[in-house]
């Protein structure tokens, strides 16, 4: 009886582990694979709709003689303090075919940018709608940064945290329509806005509008070349062309050079017709090496010319700008020296008085963008 007993138990035992080793492999045949990443890895990344990005500065600048007043370019006024620039933050939405940008700054930079505008207006920077109905052509509406020129509003675009007299006197933003049309190494770009720098024209003067235009080429990766135009009559009736040319040349990993020409030809109004053109034209080349991605050099040297007194100097400027730039992240220290000469005595002495021809002054500026 114990034998039969003993005889079945053995049996069942078999019967179930030869029945867990049979589901046991079959759980092993349909299991995933151990990286179980390689299919994810295989779906396009999805990007987000919304993005946001911005920055925010500050500096401290002296000049040698103490004369804020020497200083007659734009965003660094202040002299022997400490200075806030401004506070950025910008928010692109892209759809299929349509986008929107809100680019909005605060503080002294931005309301220097926006000088024809007050209180919160003058917050805007960018504001504009795009639509692209195919992929070489895109339909702009709004108010948009200048394509005129090298350098940029936003401090972490540049690298030099002061900026260029070009800058200063050319155009900062254009309110109007344009296309933007791409064929091969090619882009063009036509419009047709408010005169330079007006989001609303003044009331109780003329109403024209100007012509903008942008020829591109990326002759290769590593030359880039842009012919920009802007014309137009103000509402003070004053007839502006304005011709620019910018060229960036990738000379290797860690050197790299950029070129910015223009010539400003403005025909003033008499009070029954427009007279003679007053003309200032500028040249600058910015010389950039990046020894590491930690440390770089760049040397801005830029030639000014304002002999007319278009821009009420009357003479031509000659100024080398020497900054460096230490990253960290989203971080960047800029110490930063300026020496300018001119060929009248524009700049102050000691005392106040304007009988210098020469100008020097030291700046660091501290950088974050996110």
């Amino acid at each position: 009886m114990l034998r039969k007993l003993f005889a079945t138990g053995s049996l069942l035992t078999v019967t179930l582990m030869s029945s867990f080793a049979q589901q046991n492999t079959a759980l092993e045949v349909v299991a995933p694979p151990a990286d179980s990443t390689a299919a994810v890895a295989d779906e396009p990344e999805k990007k987000p709709a919304l993005t946001i990005s911005g920055s925010a500065d500050t500096y401290f600048k002296y000049d040698f003689r103490k004369q804020g007043a020497n200083n007659r370019t734009s965003f660094t006024n202040a002299n022997n303090t400490f200075a806030i620039g401004m506070a950025s933050v910008k928010f692109e939405h892209a759809g299929e075919k349509v986008s929107a940008v809100a680019d909005l700054g605060f503080g002294p930079r931005a309301m220097e940018f926006a000088y024809n505008d007050a209180g919160i207006f003058a917050a805007v920077k960018q504001l504009y709608v795009s639509y692209s109905p195919v992929a070489a052509l895109k339909f702009t509406a709004g108010t948009w940064a200048t394509h005129v020129g090298y350098e940029l509003v936003d401090p972490q675009l540049n690298r030099n945290y002061s900026m260029s007299y070009m800058f200063t006197n050319g155009p900062f933003t254009h309110t109007g329509v344009k296309a933007d049309i791409t064929a091969g190494k090619s882009g063009f770009m036509v419009g047709i806005s408010n005169p330079t720098d007006l989001r609303l024209l003044p009331a109780g003067q003329i109403e024209k509008k100007f012509f903008i235009a942008q020829y591109s080429l990326a002759a290769t990766d590593e030359i880039k070349l842009y012919a920009n135009y802007v014309g137009g009559k103000n509402p003070d009736t004053s007839i502006v062309n304005q011709f620019d040319f910018v060229g960036t040349f990738a000379v290797s990993s860690k050197f790299n050079i950029g070129v910015n020409a223009t010539m400003n030809n403005t025909k003033a109004w008499d009070g029954s017709k427009n007279v003679d053109p007053l003309t200032w034209w500028g040249f600058a080349t910015y010389l950039t090496v990046d020894p590491t991605e930690a440390f770089g050099l760049t040397l801005r040297s830029e030639l000014f010319d304002d002999k007319d007194g278009a821009k009420g100097f009357g003479t031509s400027i000659f100024a080398n700008t020497l900054s460096a730039n230490f990253r960290v992240g989203g971080f960047t220290f800029i110490p930063e020296l300026r020496i300018e000469s001119a060929g009248a005595s524009i700049y102050a002495d000691k005392n106040g008085v304007f009988n210098e021809k020469t100008a020097a002054s030291f700046l660091v500026a501290a950088v974050y963008k996110f």
